[in-house]
């Protein structure tokens, strides 16, 4: 990657403006409101940049791109149910969490249940948090080990240090306003990142040829529906019915259970201000995440008229080049390269059939170039198997990888170091907020209700700050053994968020609509639902949305089984 000292300017400049202007915003009260909730007075748009740079993470910016490169745009379908599930949560949780003056998310189940329900909700939230946030961390050491080929694990452990004290300082007022900055940086190098991946195609193919191409290689998949010749393909990963219904469910619960984000609409000013956070983010989130998506695929489109690695991972190339499987790894790019030559002249077929709108020429080149691409892809499995054996403990998988490598070898000067800037800072952002929300259910749900001396407010606020510490070596830990996920990052965390957020849901669910259901019915339930959930995972019975649907269900159902067995001495309030 060519990273000159004009790009470690800009990388430099870019990061110390964005986390001085949130230290310059952090005047906060020293006790827990001001610490985790801002003193609830952010108005509605910087609520609405926090939530969206919560979810928005590293992650998104750096394998999202590679996600439609090699599995094309399907999947923004996951993304389908979160609209409906904003409406759902302004009308039944915001009210509530804002009429009860709730910390955390969790509170209100103690009022609801009873303590031990309230822990186990928090203990799970704690767990789906810590674990993808550790997946989170990697995102910046992946970036410094791709460019510079530093060792990966020393990388993390700087990174996330960094990451420890500035999430420390400043509280979630200086997270949200620090996310403001973020939001615009982000969004407009992404925007540049697409509009070079467009120009810097032959001349004569333009925005309207990269979109034909892209669909006639089959990267256009904005809507499936799971259906084969078998049927239904219920571990069809993203799919309308999965999206529509299991990201519906993981919305309710990420937005409507998760810390992470409640506590990110909890600092506005009022439940008004609240509501229109989340609504408005319900109508952006969709169009944004398809232009992510759709970055990639111009990406694609640019590697159809140029010579697209065989691997993109450099470090690990590198390292297979220095290997004694060199030469296995030279024999096998050798015939990736050749594919790809000879898609070059397939790909210029289709471009002038397309410019001629000749229809039999555009099926023909369309059949021939859908060879050649399958062909390519078990050439470059080759390439991977290769990279496997020199690189002991990989799994080859360079999805990650796809959108960093175009960056650094095509992207002028300057502007690969504002790339660069976006993925630390977008990191930084989300794991900023994670952080805040797991120590504030840690002091709050944990520390208050079982510490037997009472604290006073600034012994309070010193304890989440260490507790904020604490979550931060805890998530560098998990991104020592989060390296080597087969699936692409984004993919990775929201399949962990979904073994736990159905159970989650469900628990809420249960709380609200049946009234009759006591705290130890649904403890019970809770715990049934969420081993179920594991073992149909690795039992690999569906696809991982749809562990959503079936942890709700299962407390629901496991609930109202439950309950004619079980006394409780806590009643419905």
């Amino acid at each position: 990657m060519n990273f000159t000292t004009l790009d470690w300017l800009v990388l430099l400049f870019t990061l110390a403006l964005v986390v001085a202007y949130g230290v310059y915003k952090s005047k906060i009260s020293r006790n827990l409101e001001g610490y985790f909730l801002g003193d609830r007075q952010l108005p509605w748009w910087v609520v609405l940049l926090s939530i969206m740079g919560t979810q928005a993470s590293a992650v998104t910016f750096l394998t999202a791109p590679g996600q439609a490169y090699t599995d094309g745009m399907r999947f923004v379908q996951y993304y389908f149910g979160l609209p409906i599930a904003m409406v759902i949560i302004c009308i039944t949780l915001v009210p509530l969490f804002h009429k009860l003056k709730v910390i955390t998310a969790y509170e209100m189940l103690e009022q609801r249940f009873d303590l031990k329900t309230r822990t186990f909700t928090s203990f799970l939230f704690l767990m789906s948090r810590g674990l993808s946030t550790g997946i989170s961390v990697i995102a910046p050491s992946i970036v410094l080990h791709s460019m510079l080929g530093w060792n990966f694990y020393l990388t993390n452990i700087a990174m996330g240090g960094i990451l420890i004290i500035y999430t420390t300082t400043g509280g979630a007022k200086a997270v949200a306003y620090t996310q403001q900055l973020q939001f615009i940086v982000i969004y407009a190098a992404m925007f540049v990142a697409g509009y070079y991946a467009l120009t810097m195609l032959p001349d004569g193919v333009g925005l309207k040829e990269a979109l034909e191409i892209g669909g006639k290689s089959g990267k256009l998949n904005v809507i499936t529906t799971g259906v084969t010749e078998k049927g239904f393909d219920w571990n069809d990963r993203y799919n309308i019915w999965s999206g529509l219904l299991g990201g519906l469910f993981l919305s309710l619960s990420y937005f409507g259970t998760d810390q992470s984000q409640v506590g990110r609409y909890l600092t506005s000013k009022n439940e008004g201000e609240s509501k229109i956070s989340l609504l408005m983010n319900g109508l952006v989130k969709v169009p944004l995440q398809f232009f992510i998506l759709l970055i990639g695929v111009f990406v694609f489109t640019f590697y159809q008229f140029y010579q697209a690695p065989s691997y993109f991972n450099l470090a690990q190339q590198k390292t297979t080049l220095n290997s004694k499987y060199s030469e296995e790894y030279v024999e096998a790019d050798s015939a990736y390269r050749l594919l790809q030559s000879q898609r070059k002249v397939l790909v210029n077929n289709l471009t002038v059939a397309i410019k001629g709108n000749e229809r039999e020429k555009i099926d023909i080149a369309q059949e021939q170039l859908l060879i050649n691409q399958q062909d390519s892809e078990t050439a470059r499995k080759a390439v991977k198997e290769v990279v496997k054996k020199a690189n002991p403990g990989t799994d080859g998988n360079d999805t990650n990888y796809i959108f960093l490598r175009f960056v650094g070898d095509y992207l002028p000067q300057g502007l690969v170091g504002l790339i660069i800037a976006i993925i630390f800072l977008a990191s930084w952002g989300s794991i900023a907020a994670a952080l805040n929300s797991l120590a504030s259910c840690t002091m709050v749900d944990f520390h208050k209700k079982f510490a037997k001396k009472q604290l006073t407010e600034e012994q309070e606020y010193k304890w989440s700050k260490l507790y904020t510490i604490g979550w931060g070596l805890f998530c560098i830990i998990a991104a020592q053994f989060a390296y080597n996920l087969g699936n692409s990052l984004i993919e990775a965390v929201n399949v962990l968020g979904s073994w736990f957020y159905g159970t989650i849901l469900g628990i809420f669910v249960v709380a609200f609509y049946f009234k009759w259901v006591k705290g130890n019915a649904v403890f019970y339930a809770a715990l049934l639902a969420e081993v179920l959930v594991i073992a149909v995972y690795f039992l690999k019975i569906v696809s991982f949305l749809w562990l959503n649907v079936i942890g709700v269900v299962g407390v629901m159902l496991f609930s109202v089984l439950l309950q004619p067995f079980l006394k409780s001495k806590k009643s419905a309030q």
